[in-house]
């Protein structure tokens, strides 16, 4: 905390650009002149964290957050209702899997992780507790070891090493307690139940020999199991790595005969990010329960939801007991306005062609890289581009050549990846690629 790596100053964002402030002493790139000066611009190929999927500075998401400035930027969503909440929960279910129709509107990505936990730990408690409510258990004896006291033995969340789910307690819980980076607490989380990630890789035929850990798991912990969370086909932060859909088959299969709860975390690829608008289609897969957030809003602001089925909300009903979660600035006004003209302005234009033309891009622009001996692996899934190395990158020599190439790219760990804008044309990517390309035949070159 008190040794910070470098942070560069943006002083404007527009489209597909990123514009450093004047004073900022990063390395020479281009200048355009914006508002009478000129600025550092950079080729912004992140998504800022993946959120950013159609440009920054947008005439249609600026309109709209002004429109509903003008009207309430927030009320409280606890007895009391708004058209934004209710014209964007009719959005989502235009576009969501048929039968998740029960939404949920939280304010991070974290926090719908940690309500489809909730969701999925009370679905069981309320469906298989010998107690119906939680008054009755409030008036039963005190507990001894080993008694459950009426309590549901499903209480474990099963998920696979390299995921990353948040930041909360929960959602860390569910992450990878070994190579992830929250394993310091890992002492202090809930005791998860965690297997090897799926060894199935997306571009290859699939082996039912990869399903072993997971079939392990299962009868091992045959009761124990609440709900299973997985991000599907795409692990995001926990290393970028993209496994087969028939993985995500058999997990419906299992889950639908042993009465576990399937948790699909789309924050980092809904809205479009793998091709399809969410991942659990391009699978053929529905969840019980979706966690949407990111691009929900194309990266206007923090805003997210977690979205169950008509069975698990149902079940969770059925003992008269509330579901207890309530953030102050769950449902929004001014994020849900802005979320469904996002959204609205994704459904109207030609993205599908457009994130298909950036996966072949990308394969063709890292192609080179499968060639250089550093390099251990190169993965593509729609506008997603991942070269993992065999040694960790010093990030800021390699983010500081990116800023001279006029790009900007945040590699980590052993991986250098972009997640451009749907805007993106083939020059961008070629740019982007091309400077990916230069930064390791660069490093390769200082290190020999």
């Amino acid at each position: 905390m008190t040794q910070p790596l470098t942070a560069y100053h943006v002083q404007y964002a527009e489209g597909k650009y990123i514009y450093l402030s004047d004073e900022e002493k990063a390395p020479l790139v281009d200048k355009e002149p914006i508002g009478g000066g000129g600025r550092k611009k950079l080729l912004e190929g992140m998504g800022s964290w993946w959120a950013v999927n159609q440009g920054y500075n947008r005439d249609d998401l600026n309109k709209s957050a002004i429109h509903q400035i003008n009207q309430f930027s927030h009320v409280m969503f606890g007895g009391l209702t708004h058209n934004p909440a209710i014209e964007l929960g009719e959005t989502l279910l235009e576009i969501l899997p048929s039968g998740l129709e029960h939404i949920f509107y939280a304010d991070s990505g974290s926090v719908s992780v940690e309500v489809a936990i909730k969701m999925a730990l009370q679905y069981q408690q309320a469906t298989h507790s010998c107690q119906p409510s939680f008054e009755k258990e409030r008036k039963s004896p005190p507990l001894v070891k080993g008694d459950l006291g009426g309590f549901a033995k499903k209480t474990k969340i099963l998920t696979p090493m390299g995921g990353y789910h948040g930041d909360t307690f929960g959602a860390m819980s569910v992450c990878d307690p070994i190579n992830g980076m929250h394993c310091l607490f890992r002492n202090m989380l809930a005791e998860q139940i965690f297997i090897p990630r799926p060894s199935c890789r997306y571009d290859e035929p699939f082996n039912e020999q990869c399903l072993e850990p997971l079939k392990q798991a299962l009868a091992k912990h045959q009761g124990e199991i609440a709900g299973i969370i997985i991000e599907p086909l795409v692990q995001g932060a926990g290393g970028m790595w993209f496994y087969h859909a028939q993985y995500l088959r058999y997990l419906r299969k299992v889950c639908d005969e042993q009465d576990i709860v399937l948790i699909f975390d789309e924050i980092a690829t809904g809205f479009g990010r793998t091709g399809a608008m969410f991942a659990s289609k391009l699978a053929g897969v529905t969840p019980d329960i979706i966690c949407l957030g990111k691009a929900i809003t194309g990266g206007f602001m923090s805003f997210a939801c977690t979205v169950t089925n008509g069975k698990i909300a149902k079940g969770i009903s059925q003992d008269g007991n509330p579901f207890m979660h309530g953030p102050t600035f769950m449902g929004n006004p001014l994020a849900c306005a802005v979320a469904k003209t996002a959204i609205d302005s994704l459904r109207h234009a030609d993205w599908q062609s457009n994130v298909q033309n950036i996966e072949q891009w990308l394969t063709e622009g890292l192609m080179p890289c499968r060639e250089l001996a550093t390099v251990a692996d190169v993965r593509v899934l729609g506008a997603i581009g991942v070269v993992e190395m065999s040694e960790a990158v010093d990030m800021q020599s390699v983010q500081a050549h990116f800023i001279r190439q006029g790009v900007w790219l945040r590699p980590f760990g052993k991986l250098i990846y972009t997640m451009p804008h749907f805007n993106f044309d083939k020059a961008d990517i070629e740019k982007i690629c091309g400077a990916i390309v230069g930064a390791i035949v660069g490093a390769t070159k200082a290190s020999n």
